[in-house]
């Protein structure tokens, strides 16, 4: 059982940013595009981990942090040691971890939450002491819902919302995989509303300060946990992370106030840290009702950026219906080989044929491509050396939405999720030109070709070193992966996905 939790101290986050170095930065830009808030897409690992570090870095009032997923690796590290660092500065520090992964790093947040200026909560936590795996057994209705969300906020002046989780696969550390993902860093009205979003899931009642689940810290926690961090960044001074928060030509931009942003009509889309509840009206409010108006509205374009594809028969049907009255629907997702959840392509599979026989256009992406590093895809640059994480969408060439939102049920009824969408052409206009120019190179096209008795079964084409490959079965895929993954398609586990 877990313990009470009526005794955490309500807080908020700090409205006052305004005079700080980055409430001055960027005042010009703002008072420029009034109403409109400011986008900077990170596509790229290293910038993504520039954008986090040295916005802490010019932190003076408050960082508020808040992720599914916060491993202890070199990305990890260096940004607690950022976070501690503005700590001692005098800065308020909110972190707010799901505790799916959150007990790897128990002794990390207790230090932590030890520093008179730091908090650290777990959202829907596991009992200490007692068996993850039971629970998941004797708990699976609560601890099956997961705050999936990922945001970053600066003096409530800066934020960065996306896909990417705090681990070196997400930022290009890992020499052996890399996610391809994308964020945004945002400037303007929008970052209050991420702050109010911050403030909800904080304050919620399954938001468990680590106080309350653990045994308090032997005494000089703190300053053991700081130590080892400096030793850390000591042995990283020749990392390209350092040398990024250094010399990159975003930090320098964040630092000289230079950093060039894009102004559109902007807002925050996020579920309730309720959504478990399902009390009244709670489909209306999920992050999917309210994306849904715009996907609906399309008239020329929809493309679909999601690593986990599992529509269901209800969205599927739903795209049919957008590629009916003509409006071209694109989707990019993996394939079995790059897909790190099998169960996940299992569920996917199972709407491929009616989505290409209805004129979706079908991409999975191509995993040889870990091979041909001189190949990018611009829009994903990771993509040259890893599996898709990246959820973005784009709608007739004027909208975008990118967040933590995969498209498929887990995601959609279940997780807690959170995206910023902006109505800014030029991006979105560039994200499909991106799209149509580079899709060859990173994925397989998968059609229906006709078997001669009258029957269609699928295909995947690619183009490789300039020739065309096919496939009658999933690509580069062995015989038992390809029978493991069928045998799970019999299971009734799509809602689970």
């Amino acid at each position: 059982m877990l313990p009470g939790n009526e005794d955490r101290i309500p807080s908020r986050a700090i409205g006052d940013g305004a005079g700080t170095s980055l409430g001055t930065a960027f005042k010009s830009q703002l008072e420029r595009h009034p109403a409109q808030s400011g986008i900077h897409l990170l596509s790229h690992g290293l910038d993504a981990f520039v954008g986090r570090a040295v916005t802490a870095r010019l932190a003076e009032r408050s960082i508020d942090v808040q992720y599914y997923m916060f491993r202890q690796g070199t990305v990890g590290r260096l940004l607690i040691r950022e976070l501690v660092a503005a700590a001692d500065r005098g800065v308020r520090v909110r972190m707010l971890i799901d505790d799916m992964y959150g007990g790897e790093a128990d002794a990390v947040w207790l230090a932590l939450d030890a520093h008179p200026n730091m908090e650290v909560r777990l959202f829907n936590p596991f009992a200490r002491g007692r068996s993850k795996n039971l629970q998941f057994i004797t708990r699976l209705k609560t601890v099956n819902h997961r705050m999936h969300s990922k945001s970053f906020t600066v003096d409530n002046q800066i934020s960065i919302v996306g896909g990417r989780n705090i681990g070196d696969e997400y930022f290009a550390a890992d020499p052996n995989l890399a996610f391809a993902d994308m964020d945004v860093m945002a400037i303007g009205p929008v970052v209050p509303e991420v702050s109010e979003a911050f403030d909800l899931y904080w304050n919620n009642e399954r938001a468990y300060p680590v106080a309350t689940l653990m045994a308090p810290p032997q005494a000089g926690a703190v300053d053991r946990l700081r130590d080892d961090l400096a030793a850390f960044h000591r042995e990283k001074q020749t990392s390209v992370y350092v040398d990024a928060l250094k010399n990159s030509a975003l930090a320098e931009g964040l630092r000289g106030q230079k950093a060039q942003f894009s102004f559109a009509p902007t807002r925050v889309i996020y579920d309730s840290p309720d959504k478990l509840m399902k009390g009244e009206g709670w489909k209306e409010a999920l992050l999917i009702s309210q994306l849904a108006p715009y996907i609906q509205q399309a008239t020329r374009e929809f493309i679909l950026v999601s690593p986990y594809f599992v529509p269901g028969q209800r969205a599927a049907d739903a795209l049919c219906a957008l590629s009916r009255k003509g409006v071209r629907v694109r989707i990019l997702t993996n394939s079995l080989v790059s897909n790190d959840v099998v169960a996940v392509h299992a569920g996917y599979m199972r709407h491929r044929a009616q989505l290409v026989r209805c004129g979706v256009e079908l991409y999975e992406l191509n995993e040889t491509i870990r091979k041909r590093q001189g190949k990018r895809f611009t829009w994903l640059p990771g993509l040259s050396k890893s599996s898709l994480h990246a959820k973005v969408m784009a709608i007739d060439g004027e909208i975008m939405f990118v967040g933590s939102l995969n498209f498929d049920p887990r995601s959609l009824n279940i997780n807690n999720e959170i995206g910023v969408l902006f109505h800014e052409p030029q991006l979105a206009a560039s994200a499909s030109k991106r799209f149509d120019e580079h899709i060859g190179d990173v994925a397989f096209k998968v059609s229906l070709v006709s078997r001669g008795n009258g029957k269609q079964r699928l295909q995947w084409s690619a183009t490789e070193e300039g020739n065309e490959i096919v496939f009658d079965s999933e690509p580069y895929a062995g015989f038992w992966k390809i029978l493991g993954v069928n045998l799970m398609r019999a299971l009734p586990i799509d809602a689970m996905l």
